[in-house]
């Protein structure tokens, strides 16, 4: 291993005994904590996921501890799970098989570990899940479009489809439960806000687009609906996601825009910009997160907040 090459790879394993120090703080004190220090651990969290990320290749257990505690998932009941999954299929099992086949097909290692069957079991038992729970204060949930790439994600990184099917759920409905409605209606929201925010960040840019007739909806409405999960390679998105995990699925938005700022020259010099923007080249994550965060700064306040609110606040005024 070249000197460089060590260097690294001693920095993530520093880095991995930092989180690991986080997360099993609780086993080191007889004590149980108390919701203070549950969120003084989720602030360093989150503080170590922004300054150096999550070394999954030195410690493949850390991310999916973490995403349970950033979702604050702590009951997995296998009882429950085994309930859904027995009642067979749902209503919208059909619709379900349509989407899921083609879910990252293109990604090898994704087909090897993630096999058709679980994802349709977990779509189904979520089903089945909210078929119980409809209440007066309650969004209602069934299957939509594009879950099917919010789920794939959940059943790569968890060690168990138990443990997929509660962190799913737990992020379908209350990190983004807008972006899963039928009428999809926090995605269009979401789409709305990045032409919005575009505007203001790259106002050049934002008018080259529109000069061609190019909104949100048309060239980044798969990217919004996804979370960036449909944009390759999948190692790239998962450490996308432990940002927007971390610090809330609105920066979504402000991801996209960084894509196209990281594609923006070729973009303007283009006579027909929909051809590169129909596909958007391979993700990398830590640039993309570097400029969201930069962007953050650039948005007005009131902005800023349509932007936090749009996955899940439902009394928002259009």
């Amino acid at each position: 291993m070249s000197r460089s090459g060590s260097a690294a790879a001693s920095a993530a394993a520093a880095t991995a005994h930092s989180f690991n120090k986080i997360l099993n703080q609780p086993k080191s004190s007889s004590k149980p904590r108390s919701t203070l220090d549950v969120e003084e651990s989720i602030k360093k969290l989150r503080r170590l996921i922004l300054v150096d990320g999550i070394p999954s290749s030195v410690d493949p257990t850390l991310r999916p501890r973490i995403w349970k505690i950033l979702l604050r998932v702590r009951d997995v009941s296998a009882e429950t799970f085994l309930e859904y999954v027995g009642r067979g299929p749902c209503e919208v099992r059909e619709k379900i098989r349509n989407d899921t086949f083609r879910t990252l097909a293109t990604d090898k290692g994704f087909k090897e570990r993630v096999r058709e069957d679980m994802l349709v079991r977990l779509l189904d038992a979520f089903v089945w899940r909210n078929h119980d729970r409809q209440e007066a204060d309650h969004l209602g949930f069934t299957y939509v479009q594009g879950m099917n790439v919010l789920a794939a994600p959940f059943l790569y990184t968890m060690p168990s489809e138990l443990e997929a099917f509660y962190c799913f759920a737990k992020f379908i409905e209350e990190s983004c439960p807008l972006y899963v409605q039928p009428t999809l209606e926090g995605v269009h929201r979401g789409l709305k806000l990045l032409d919005r925010c575009l505007k203001i960040v790259d106002p050049e840019l934002y008018a080259y687009l529109r000069s061609k007739n190019l909104s949100a909806e048309i060239y980044a409405f798969p990217s919004i609906l996804t979370l960036c999960a449909c944009t390759p390679p999948l190692d790239q998105v998962l450490q996308l996601w432990d940002f927007l995990l971390a610090f809330g699925v609105h920066l979504n938005v402000l991801c996209v825009i960084a894509q196209l700022l990281l594609m923006r020259d070729e973009v303007m010099k283009s006579s027909s910009p929909m051809r590169l923007l129909r596909t958007f080249p391979p993700l990398e994550a830590l640039p993309v997160i570097g400029i969201a965060v930069t962007l953050v700064r650039d948005i007005p306040t009131d902005l800023y907040d349509e932007l936090v609110r749009h996955p899940y606040a439902v009394s928002e005024q259009h």
